[in-house]
């Protein structure tokens, strides 16, 4: 029943507090990215973890450039983000990407870890300095970004769940 509870209570954090995450929770959540399922089993993915401070500065200043607002601020001072790609030459790369970010977001609730899913990485790694980071991790031109998983302390309290929605789910028996 926890896995069940952790799926109804995890919520998207936007405030974060200044300490970075212990490495072991860090490890334990990217462990748990890499047991996301993936089309015919291919693994797809890749997650690029980032927490010097300068880079995801970069990364999020490229972001607010996608949103047409220089002053914008879509990391919301997290402390690390984890940027997952996928190969688009592999089966279904966006949903692998997907169901990536899905486990990320579920294993930080797990571990007390705030997280939030920000889009925009596709335009981010497309964009010619966003090319440059992916040349510099590693990753060639079959890589596209998929989204950026936010990670740290909350700062406050998580917001409460919208009640659901009307019929959000048909039965067929």
């Amino acid at each position: 029943m926890g896995t069940l509870d952790d799926l109804k209570n995890r919520r998207s954090i936007r405030s974060y507090k200044d300490e970075q995450i212990k490495d072991a929770e860090l490890d334990a959540i990217l462990e748990a990215g890499t047991y996301a399922p993936s089309g015919m089993g291919q693994q797809s993915a890749v997650i690029v973890a980032v927490q010097d401070k300068a880079v995801i500065a970069k990364i999020e200043k490229l972001n607010a450039a996608v949103l047409n607002d220089v002053n914008a601020r879509p990391f919301y001072g997290a402390p690390t983000v984890a940027n997952v790609f996928v190969d688009k030459t592999k089966a279904t790369p966006v949903e692998n990407g997907s169901l990536v970010i899905g486990n990320l977001l579920n294993a930080a609730h797990a571990l007390g870890v705030g997280s939030v899913y920000i889009y925009r990485a596709k335009e981010v790694f497309e964009s010619p300095e966003g090319k440059e980071l992916l040349k510099a991790w590693g990753l060639n031109d079959n890589y596209i970004g998929v989204g950026h998983v936010l990670l740290g302390y909350a700062a406050g309290a998580p917001p409460k769940a919208a009640p659901r929605k009307e019929g959000y789910i048909i039965k067929i028996t």
